[in-house]
C-alpha cells in the first residue's frame, strides 16, 4: 500500500485498510483485533452478525457490511453494523432507514457502482447514479461517504484499471453538485488482487482479505453473488 501510495505521489495515511474477515473463525478474528484490527468487513450479514453477538466483548471491534444486501436483511443491519458499502437500491435504502430509526441509529454508507458493465456483478449504472444520490437525503439515518465499485475479475491491469479511473472520473462529476449532506470523498475499490492499481487511480478504501488472511476454500461467486443467487 505504501509503495502504491508512493507512486502515485499520495500520502501513505491517505488510504484505509478494509481487512475482509468472511470465513475467518473467531480465533483469528481475535488475532487480528489483538494486532490492531478496529473493523473488519462481511459479506454475508448473517455471519457477520453472528461475529458481532460471538465477540461482543470486544467493544471497540467494529463491521462494515459491503456485500449485496436484501430488504430482509437490513433489521440485522441496522441492529449492528456501523458501515454498508453495497447500496445501489432505494428500496434497501428506505428499510434501512426504516429499522435504523427504530434502533435509534445511524449508518455510514457507499453507493456501489457498477463500472465493469457485467450484468452479473450489482451496483448502479454509472448514468443513474446522479439520480439515485438525488433521493438519499431523504433517508436520514443513512451517511453518505462515498462511492463503491467491484472491478472486472481480469488479468488484463489495463481493463481492471478502466473500472477504477470510472469511478474516479464519476465521483469528481459528481462531489460538487452532490445534495446537502451527501458527501463523496470516499472511494472504495481494490481487493487483494489489484488494490495498489486500485491506490493509483485514487482508492481511499481498499477491502483486502486473502492477502491477510490466506487463501479461502470457497469461490468468490459464493460472496459476490449474481442476480440470480440469494445474498
Amino acid at each position: 500500500m505504501q509503495a502504491a501510495c508512493a507512486r502515485a505521489g499520495r500520502a501513505a495515511d491517505s488510504v484505509r485498510l478494509l481487512p475482509v474477515s468472511k470465513t475467518i473463525d473467531e480465533a483469528h478474528i481475535r488475532l487480528a483485533h489483538a494486532a490492531g484490527c478496529r473493523l473488519l468487513g462481511e459479506n454475508k450479514v448473517q455471519e457477520a452478525h453472528r461475529k458481532w453477538e460471538a465477540m461482543a466483548d470486544l467493544g471497540d471491534l467494529r463491521w462494515s457490511v459491503i456485500g449485496h444486501l436484501q430488504t430482509n436483511k437490513a433489521k440485522l443491519v441496522a441492529r449492528f453494523a456501523a458501515e454498508f458499502q453495497a447500496l445501489d437500491s432505494l428500496r434497501v435504502a428506505e428499510a434501512l432507514d426504516r429499522r435504523l430509526q427504530v434502533e435509534g441509529r445511524s449508518l455510514e454508507v457507499f453507493v456501489q457502482v457498477n463500472t465493469s458493465g457485467e450484468a452479473s456483478k450489482y451496483g448502479l449504472p454509472p448514468e443513474e447514479v446522479a439520480a439515485f444520490l438525488r433521493e438519499l437525503p431523504a433517508f436520514s439515518a443513512l451517511r453518505v461517504r462515498g462511492l463503491m465499485t467491484l472491478a472486472l475479475f481480469s488479468e488484463d491491469a489495463a481493463r481492471v484499471r478502466r473500472c477504477f479511473v470510472r469511478l474516479r472520473e464519476l465521483r469528481d462529476r459528481l462531489r460538487d453538485d452532490a445534495p446537502a449532506g451527501i458527501v463523496l470523498d470516499e472511494l472504495s475499490m481494490g481487493m487483494s488482487g489489484d488494490y495498489e492499481i486500485a491506490i493509483e487511480e485514487g482508492a481511499t478504501v481498499v477491502r483486502v482479505g486473502q492477502a491477510i488472511f490466506g487463501a479461502r476454500n470457497l469461490p468468490d461467486s459464493h460472496f459476490w453473488p449474481t442476480e440470480n443467487t440469494s445474498a
